[in-house]
């Protein structure tokens, strides 16, 4: 064999491993976003207003997955969840994401009475809305494993009120971080 065919062969060999390495790093790299997607976190968009002014039409989020394994959603947390089983009786699809706010937990009662949200009897003091609610709601109590959700912007939101509880279940994971637009950036 002559030293420009061993060097041909070095080459073509080179150039094997490279790819081969290569297509080994992508793989893992791919494997790896999918599992983290799948488990850990993702990106979400906010399509709707309803959630005004903490969120915007527009907002990018990434969504935790892995602390409601652990832990239970607790009063205050913006949650995305897959609709509940009266949204998919009206259409919408089990994979079309919600957005919304945790008013009530397992066992907590909710009255809306005269623009004012009562939780367990208590007026409960929301900075973070819009607009008080203009819909009244007798006093209902929370079943075991589910919660009553609300938009911010609560005369412009599909929530409980309309639909009923949210399973545990159905819940995707919490909002932690908006990382778009880039003058909102930040936690929330």
């Amino acid at each position: 064999m002559s030293s420009q065919e061993t060097d041909a062969n070095k080459g073509a060999s080179s150039a094997w491993r490279s790819l081969r390495e290569n297509l080994i790093l992508i793989t893992i790299a791919l494997v790896l976003a999918f599992l983290i997607r799948t488990f850990i976190a993702e990106p979400r968009y906010i399509p709707s207003d309803s959630m005004l002014p903490t969120l915007e039409t527009g907002d990018r989020l990434v969504v935790e997955k892995l602390s409601y394994k652990f832990n239970l959603p607790s009063f205050g947390d913006i949650v995305v969840f897959q609709p509940p089983p009266e949204l998919q009786r009206r259409g919408y699809s089990q994979d079309q994401a919600f957005i919304k706010r945790v008013i009530g937990t397992p066992g907590d009662t909710i009255k809306i009475d005269q623009g004012k949200v009562y939780l367990n009897g208590n007026l409960l003091q929301e900075d973070y809305i819009k607009e008080p609610p203009l819909q009244p709601l007798p006093l209902v109590q929370i079943p075991q494993n589910q919660y009553f959700m609300m938009g911010d912007n609560r005369n412009d939101s599909n929530d409980s009120r309309y639909w009923g509880f949210l399973p545990k279940q159905n819940i995707i994971g919490k909002a932690i971080f908006r990382f778009w637009p880039p003058d909102r950036i930040g936690t929330i």
